[in-house]
């Protein structure tokens, strides 16, 4: 049985007439009664009634009329959407992005347009930590990924810097730090810190414990850990230590928190967006084209090392 089949049975089935049927869809009468008769001899039992003037469906006929209509109509909406995915107009994208450049800025913002631009597609957002984005998007498991950037990601992975924030410190409201003008790295000796694990990011925790050495502040006393912003924010809240954090915490901060600049500490976070070189999809680079319209500039915003 061929989709051809169904449509010549729904033309004679709603014109109740092969003749005018086959007017309708510009075949021969006789070639239509044919394909009727296959039909008929491929289902096992009469569709239609023959009579002296036209034909009447039978009441197989009439179930199968149903049916045929709706499989016609599913059809025609498949290729609709096939097509619309190959225009990147619709289809699915997962993309995982770190929790800390998800409360303001370039992630919200590229989401917020996705869905206004790409109306018929579906995005479906995942908070990950940076080194699992990677994972996930080599196996197949995310389209692309917001993370923290990294030095080497590997040839099968394009990654493009979307946005750039400095390194602040995050201390309890109160603490004797907030009372400093100009804050050093090295009257943070001895001071309690939380910080996120070397595993999260090796890269870019190397590179703010080198820049810590370099200031005088050779061995931080890290008292906690915590994978997520979130979590080091609110344990600093609770006065358990103080944390350095990109700047974007400002937009997430806990009542309790101060954000303070560090004079002689220059070290920024810089976020990308990375995808599989081999990922082809329309609505993949379409996001990709989106994002990189949309790239904040170095001048302080979102994000920090998770």
């Amino acid at each position: 049985m061929e989709l051809r089949h169904l449509r010549y049975f729904v033309g004679a089935g709603e014109e109740q007439h092969f003749g005018r049927a086959a007017e309708r869809l510009h075949i021969a009468q006789p070639a239509l009664s044919r394909q009727i008769q296959d039909l008929e001899r491929e289902i096992g039992c009469p569709l239609f009634e023959r009579l002296p003037r036209g034909v009447k469906l039978s009441a197989a006929g009439k179930l199968f009329l149903e049916d045929s209509r709706r499989i016609l109509a599913e059809v025609q909406e498949a290729a609709r959407r096939a097509a619309q995915a190959a225009r990147g107009l619709a289809g699915t994208l997962r993309i995982g992005f770190v929790e800390s450049i998800s409360w303001h800025g370039i992630v919200p913002e590229s989401f917020r347009r996705f869905h206004q631009r790409q109306a018929g597609a579906e995005m479906i957002p995942i908070p990950m930590l940076s080194m699992a984005q990677a994972d996930a998007v080599r196996i197949g498991r995310l389209d692309a990924g917001f993370i923290v950037r990294m030095a080497e990601l590997g040839e099968d992975l394009e990654q493009r810097t979307v946005s750039v924030h400095r390194v602040v410190l995050a201390v309890p409201k109160g603490h004797l730090l907030t009372r400093k003008k100009r804050l050093r790295l090295r009257d943070l000796k001895d001071v309690p810190f939380v910080c996120f694990p070397r595993r999260a990011n090796p890269p870019a925790y190397d590179r703010l414990m080198e820049a810590c050495y370099r200031g005088g502040l050779k061995s931080p006393r890290i008292v906690q850990e915590a994978d997520d912003h979130a979590t080091i924010l609110s344990l600093v809240a609770c006065r358990l230590g103080v944390a350095m954090v990109s700047d974007s915490a400002r937009w997430q901060c806990p009542r309790g928190v101060a954000l303070l600049p560090i004079v002689d500490l220059n070290v920024n976070v810089c976020f990308s967006l990375i995808w599989r070189k081999d990922n082809r999809s329309p609505l993949l680079q379409k996001f990709v084209a989106q994002v990189e319209g949309e790239k904040i500039r170095p001048r302080n915003r979102t994000g920090s090392p998770a």
